[in-house]
């Protein structure tokens, strides 16, 4: 892995016990997305700015490692494998069925085999929106004013104020 995975293990019995728990609260918001369950959602979080909407089919591992900024709105069904940080600015906008991804595995089928898990953080600047369908990979910055078209996977960084598509992403052109 390159040097920017740290060596994570989501199988002890703590990680496992927390998943559980945090599971548990994004399934009962999603039953019931009142005022009171997205209370209770956020303060898992590591951090959570002023405005904030989070629609429900949200899903993540821990909660802890999840920063949000100022504005910040999440369409239905986005999921957040939160091994590593996963920072997202203000004013963003995450389409629905996004996925934020930190967690890898090693290449090596033998490797493999010892279930070991590698997190990477992801960071997301101010006024990025990511469209519907989103996979950000493990390791990835995408820098502010940034859009990703829908269905794209970003497995590399990201300039300021670009549009982003396909799979890769790649970049198309610089907005204005």
């Amino acid at each position: 892995m390159p040097n920017k995975f740290q060596k994570f293990n989501s199988l002890t019995v703590e990680y496992v016990q927390r998943r559980n728990k945090v599971h548990e609260m994004c399934r009962q918001y999603s039953r019931s997305p009142s005022k009171g369950n997205l209370k209770r959602l956020k303060s898992l979080f590591r951090k959570v700015g002023e405005g904030v909407f989070i629609e429900s089919g949200f899903y993540c591992d821990y909660g802890d490692k999840i920063s949000l900024g100022d504005r910040v709105y999440m369409n239905i069904n986005c999921t957040m494998l939160d091994g590593g940080l996963i920072t997202i600015g203000d004013d963003c906008l995450i389409g629905s069925g996004v996925q934020i991804l930190t967690i890898n595995h090693a290449l090596s089928p033998k490797e493999r085999l010892k279930k070991a898990n590698f997190a990477s953080d992801v960071t997301i600047e101010n006024n990025v929106w990511l469209g519907s369908g989103v996979i950000v990979l493990p390791g990835v910055t995408i820098k502010s004013g940034t859009t990703i078209g829908a269905g794209s996977i970003v497995t590399h960084n990201c300039d300021n104020n670009c549009l982003y598509v396909g799979n890769p992403a790649r970049k198309i052109k610089q907005l204005d």
